[in-house]
């Protein structure tokens, strides 16, 4: 209906009528022609779905060049507006998520009340003004006379001042109302900064302003221009008036340039790094995942140790999935308990911890047999939706300095990509999970007879393209319900537990053993022949008549003891259902002549 609309406006007289117009657009072109002008249009309305961010041709002639080496120089945005944008005169470095948002019909009103009404705002203080918009990005608007043009203003910044405001924006992309726009890319090209840094832009902006008159202006010479204003070096800049004032000696200018190249080195290498991050973390494989978040972090912060811990929802405890420079394997890490230690600390408030020193802070110290080369550490809490998944510890600095806040600013930046990976990972793990579940007897711990049903498939067809040998058990626990009702159900339950047990140390690793159903179980021996099966059998007849059972006496011989029949692949034996069945006819023949015996299947 959009699509007929949309051609109809366009006639002249425009056609109002729905039902009207699909009959004119039928009539004038017939209904072969008609599908490809709908096609055609509904290409073109795509097309104009995303709204028009610049329009430099109509900015002063020059001024994009100074624009766009201010804001790479400051690693911030920069905007020339002259009224209400989208759109602008000229962008410079924009922010993804300011680009994902703006060019989005159905999202720049959010915008609006903010860089929307900013050249409003700014003509009407005649000064800076400073605001935070709804996605957590610090701004600022002001007039920029340029050129002799007055109705000018400039948008700066759109850089995040805190983690927190990060993190809540992440969370609208992942399951708030910006979801529509992960598909736009809105973290390729994400800003943080100090608040500083926006205000030396403002000055920044405008001396440069002021000094710039087209193309008949001089930009500073290299070495009179402060680090803000600068060209890279592979730019070429034309001269303009001198901006330095010139006590300042070159000696500590070189110093203040140096230091403000490697801060803008810096901040591109992070950028870079941070926006591949999520993409190095993540893996369809969960423990990949844990030491893929420990590792990059680690080199982040850089920290020789390291460890990242789950939160187990069921008992409300950590588990340590992933550790790097520890002293001890992972599997001997116990559990920590909510409150308990720092970590623990840390789970139950939901708050991260930044330690200095730890005698300092008086907490109490690690024991010494773990080695620990520093007193500072880091413990923070990986949240999503409003809990706490895990708990991330960085210790042992490489460079022997203490961890700070600014270390801690680092790990907010990265902490909703390790969550939105931490999370996935659970799921994935869950999956996994439910999946085993679907296939275990949950009594026993053995696989169940769907699985068993669906390997014996696999094995029987291999055994006959190959002409492999295969033999398969059916056990059978004698006098079972005379166990069961002389001692009750629990006890019978831990007398099949107790069996299970003795089935599986008698089996190799590919031996494949399962709970039947009841009293009985399936042992599927691959490439296994009868001679063989009948040693794995009597060694399986063995250990439980040799076990305790707690009411063993109870039954009718003394002890809980087992019957066996064992059929293998041949001739006329040549399915899963037919393998069963002879199996099973030999366990009966195997209670008929006597039981806790063992018998082969042999065909009459």
């Amino acid at each position: 209906m959009e699509i007929y609309t949309y051609v109809c406006e366009n006639q002249s007289p425009p056609i109002e009528s729905i039902a009207n117009c699909r009959s004119f657009v039928y009539a004038v072109l017939g209904a072969k022609q008609t599908y490809a002008l709908l096609r055609m249009t509904k290409k073109s309305l795509k097309s104009k779905a995303a709204l028009v961010q610049e329009h430099p041709e109509n900015a002063p002639p020059g001024w994009a060049s100074v624009q766009h080496r201010l804001a790479a120089s400051a690693g911030l945005s920069i905007l020339l507006v002259d009224g209400r944008q989208p759109p602008a005169l000229v962008v410079s470095d924009n922010n993804s998520i300011c680009r994902a948002l703006q060019s989005s019909p159905d999202h720049v009103s959010l915008c609006d009340p903010y860089c929307g009404d900013a050249h409003r705002r700014a003509m009407t203080s005649g000064d800076t003004v400073h605001y935070k918009c709804h996605a957590g990005l610090q701004c600022f608007a002001m007039p920029a006379e340029i050129a002799n043009e007055r109705d000018l203003a400039v948008i700066g910044g759109r850089a995040f001042v805190t983690g927190a405001d990060y993190r809540v924006l992440v969370e609208r992309l992942r399951a708030g109302d910006l979801k529509e726009l992960l598909a736009s890319d809105p973290l390729s090209n994400v800003i943080f900064a100090e608040p500083a840094k926006l205000d030396q832009l403002a000055d920044h902006l405008q001396k440069a302003a002021r000094q710039f008159k087209g193309g008949v202006s001089r930009l500073p010479v290299m070495n009179e221009m402060p680090a803000a204003l600068r060209a890279p070096a592979n730019v070429v800049a034309p001269q303009a008036p001198r901006l330095v004032a010139a006590a300042k000696s070159s000696s500590d200018l070189q110093r203040e340039i140096d230091q403000l190249r490697g801060e803008l080195e810096y901040r591109s290498h992070f950028a870079e790094s941070l926006r591949h991050f999520l993409e190095r973390i993540s893996s369809t494989d969960p423990q990949e995942t844990y030491t893929a978040i420990l590792t990059n972090s680690k080199d982040l912060l850089l920290a020789e140790r390291a460890s990242l811990l789950v939160v187990d929802e069921r008992s409300n405890e950590l588990i340590l999935k992933a550790g790097v420079g520890l002293k001890t394997q992972i599997s001997e890490v116990a559990r920590i308990r909510l409150g308990e230690g720092v970590a623990g600390g840390v789970l139950e408030t939901g708050r991260a911890l930044v330690v200095e020193n730890i005698e300092i802070a008086g907490i109490k110290p690690a024991p010494a047999e773990r080695r620990y080369k520093s007193k500072s550490f880091i413990s923070y809490p990986i949240r999503i939706g409003g809990r706490t998944i895990g708990v991330l510890n960085v210790t042992d600095k490489t460079s022997g300095e203490k961890y700070d806040d600014i270390d801690l600013s680092l790990l907010e930046i990265i902490g909703p990509q390790v969550a939105l990976a931490l999370e996935r990972a659970e799921w994935q793990e869950r999956a996994t999970e439910f999946q085993l579940m679907s296939i275990t007897d949950p009594l026993t711990g053995l696989l169940n007879r769907r699985y068993l049903q669906e390997r014996m498939n696999e094995e029987v067809n291999r055994s006959k393209r190959y002409d492999y040998p295969m033999s398969f058990l059916m056990i059978d626990i004698d006098d079972f319900k005379s166990y069961n009702d002389l001692n009750g159900h629990p006890a019978g339950d831990q007398a099949l537990q107790i069996t299970a047990h003795c089935l599986k140390v008698a089996l190799r690793s590919a031996d494949v053993a399962c709970r039947y159903g009841g009293e009985e179980f399936g042992i599927l021996l691959p490439h296994t022949p009868l001679n063989e099966a009948s040693v794995i059998a009597e060694r399986m007849r063995q250990r439980v008549a040799e076990t305790v059972f707690p009411h063993g006496k109870s039954q009718p011989v003394g002890m809980v003891t087992i019957s066996i029949g064992i059929s293998t692949i041949f001739k006329n034996v040549d399915t899963p259902d037919r393998v069963i069945a002879a199996a099973d006819r030999a366990l009966y023949n195997a209670k008929r002549k006597g039981k806790n015996r063992i018998e082969l299947y042999q065909e009459t």
